[in-house]
This record gives structure tokens, sequence and C-alpha cells, in this order.
């Protein structure tokens, strides 16, 4: 698979506009002019013929998001970009498939692959991604299997988390906290873990009432509690009086 992202790019037109298919929403604006060249896609799928829904279902869909991702990640391995490359996968599903529109137009059975071109074309000359990024995007239209992009950029980021010894911690907070603030939260974490690079993720919740709450390690099994909700919820055990809600 990996050796399908490097190859001679073609152009590709589309026989119509795709413009009367796409209905996305007002943010999510496409002049769908570019003449910007891909290469043309020859791998073949990954996933095993056989069982169809259910768990079986479930497995080949994470089977065949791993595959993608390694490909993907070879690659960018290979030619020293894998910072680059992470950075490019995370926009495009931040910027163009965390919109449900564009999902489902990609999704959508109907719409010619030569019209689904049209708009990667836009993408990749509007983001200005690197070709295997490009061409990474473009299998995934031809094999029809766009509706993994999120679980394979997932994957990806736990490759390149692994490969760059970074820590994942996620702060959750009741107000966004300033930068200072996490920079020392990241000097603790990375001296908890021993880990080269720590990334901060954060997240807003405001039943935790103040303070703030640290998850790290594999899939986040390790917490650091420090909100004001946890407080009092140890205040209520050790006085035996149950919930405290606050009335305000």
């Amino acid at each position: 698979m990996a050796a399908a992202l490097q190859q001679t790019p073609i152009t590709f037109r589309s026989r119509s506009p795709p413009s009367a298919q796409l209905q996305s929403k007002p943010t999510s604006k496409l002049s769908l002019s570019s003449s910007f060249k891909l290469t043309r896609l020859t791998i073949k799928p990954y996933l095993r013929r056989g069982g169809r829904g259910g768990a079986c279902g479930a497995r080949m869909a994470n089977t065949a998001s791993a595959s993608y991702a390694n490909a993907l990640a070879d690659i960018a391995v290979a030619n020293g970009s894998l910072a680059e490359t992470a950075a490019d996968v995370e926009k495009l599903v931040d910027k163009f498939f965390s919109d449900e529109a564009i999902m489902s137009y990609f999704t959508n059975p109907t719409v010619r692959i030569e019209a689904k071109r049209e708009i990667v074309d836009e993408i990749c000359k509007s983001m200005n991604l690197q070709p295997h990024v490009a061409n990474f995007l473009n299998i995934l239209v031809d094999m029809k299997r766009i509706d993994l992009i999120k679980e394979i950029v997932e994957e990806f980021d736990l490759i390149v988390n692994r490969l760059s010894n970074t820590q994942v911690a996620t702060v959750t907070s009741v107000v966004q906290l300033e930068p200072q603030h996490l920079a020392e939260i990241a000097k603790r974490v990375q001296k908890l873990t021993g880990a080269k690079n720590v990334k901060i993720k954060t997240k807003i919740d405001e039943s935790l009432l103040a303070g703030f709450t640290i998850r790290y390690g594999d899939s986040g099994s390790k917490l650091i509690d420090m909100s004001v909700k946890k407080q009092l919820e140890e205040i209520a055990a050790q006085l035996d009086l149950g919930d405290i809600q606050l009335v305000g």
C-alpha cells in the first residue's frame, strides 16, 4: 500500500461539475477550479472477504484503519516528514472532514468518483498538502474508505506518538487555562512519564466547578483530579452526606 502513495502524477478531470451534487455548510466553500495534480491509485483493498456486520465488521474496519495508517506512516518516515504529515492529516479532519455535509458528500455512493476527485483537488491545493498526503486522500476516495478517515487519523496519531516518544495529556477545565499553566502541566506529565515530548489537548467541562483534571497514559488510563468537584465529593464521602448539590 505504501508504494501506491508514490507514483507518477496525472491530472484528474471531472466530466461534470460536482458543485450541483455537494450541498455543504456555508463555512465550507470550494470553488472546484483547481488543476492540481494527484496520483493515480492502484492499491488493493486491505479488508478480507468474509462476515458482515456486528463485531466482525468492527474488527475488519479497525484492521483497515490500521493498515492505511501504517502505510502513510511508512512513507512519512521514509521521506523524513513524520511531523509535517501528522500536521497535514490533523488539518484534514479538523478543517474538512469534521463537517457532516462534506462527509455525507464523500460517502454518498451516487456521487461519481470523478466529482469527488475535483473536491480532493481543491482541498489539496487550498491546504498545500504534501504529495503523499494528497495521494493518501485520493486512495481513500478510490477505495471508498473515506468513511474511515477519522479512525485512520487516530491510528496514525498513535503511531506518530509512539515513534516520537510523545505522551498525550488531556487537560479538562472549567475555562481555558493560560499557556503558561499548560506548559507547567506538560512539564509535570513529562516528569511522571519520562516521555521525550508531551502533547497537551484541552477540553472544557463546566461541571468541574473549578480546578482541572489531567488524563494521560495508554488510552487516558491515568488520572490526576485537581477539580473542586472531586474535592467536594471527597468531603461528602468523609461526612457520609452523600452527593452535595450546589444551589446557585
